[in-house]
């Protein structure tokens, strides 16, 4: 697909969905792509364990990735295990005596029999890339979207049958890429404090491949909302 066709869909999505945050596009490959600048923050001091990374957790490269493009390497997404075993990036065998899984499995937040259900990229990258969906210099393996329950309403109508996943929220990347399957995702709370995420925002995850189609139907859902807000509206009127 050309540069052009993703700044279209992005702007699709945009309008049609009154998105605040921009699409975010996420793509993994087997080295990083030319021209694109590494994610370069600096990483704190390693805990006991070794764990350090970039960021917090992987889900804060969504953050960064809504103003600007740009691509990192397994180290940069360290410091959350889960994510690193979501991405692909590390086996369960690696990250089981992290000191984040062991404080998570004595929480009772997860336990270690769902743990091997957890859906994760099978093929391990040696980069993933992000970047505003509208400037994406690659065709993306999966497009991330943040949205409220209205905006997530009007997705589940133009897609009947999808998926709505909880923790970790990072796996619905893993079921987008591998799986070819849109799914969104209520959060969970491991990402909504490392990214400040609002109480009021969910995300979805959508397959690059298929995103055109999805825009097609929430473009064809637009009308028969439209028509039904307004039917409502008027009907509601009465009660005034």
């Amino acid at each position: 697909m050309t540069d052009d066709s993703w700044t279209t869909l992005a702007s699709a999505l945009q309008s049609q969905l009154h998105l605040t945050t921009a699409p975010v596009a996420i793509t993994f490959s087997a080295e990083p792509p030319a021209g694109v600048p590494a994610f370069d923050q600096p990483m704190p001091d390693p805990m006991p364990d070794g764990r350090t990374g970039r960021v917090p957790a992987g889900c804060v490269f969504w953050n960064h990735a809504a103003d600007r493009t740009f691509t990192t390497v397994a180290e940069d997404h360290a410091n959350c295990s889960v994510g690193s075993l979501t991405h692909g990036f590390k086996t369960l065998d690696e990250v089981a005596g992290n000191g984040d899984v062991a404080a998570l499995l004595e929480s009772g937040w997860v336990t270690m029999d769902v743990v091997p259900q957890i859906p994760v990229v099978t093929e391990r990258p040696a980069a993933v890339t992000y970047g505003p969906l509208a400037e994406t210099p690659v065709d993306p393996d999966v497009v991330l979207l943040r949205l409220n329950g209205k905006q997530l309403m009007v997705l589940s109508d133009a897609m009947p049958g999808l998926r709505i996943e909880g923790k970790p929220q990072c796996h619905i990347v893993a079921i987008a890429k591998e799986h070819g399957e849109a799914a969104a995702s209520v959060g969970c709370m491991l990402s909504r404090v490392r990214t400040g995420m609002p109480s009021d925002q969910m995300t979805c995850a959508i397959p690059g491949s298929k995103l055109a189609e999805v825009v097609d139907a929430v473009e064809r859902n637009a009308a028969a909302d439209a028509a039904v807000a307004q039917y409502a509206a008027q009907d509601a009127a009465r009660f005034a």
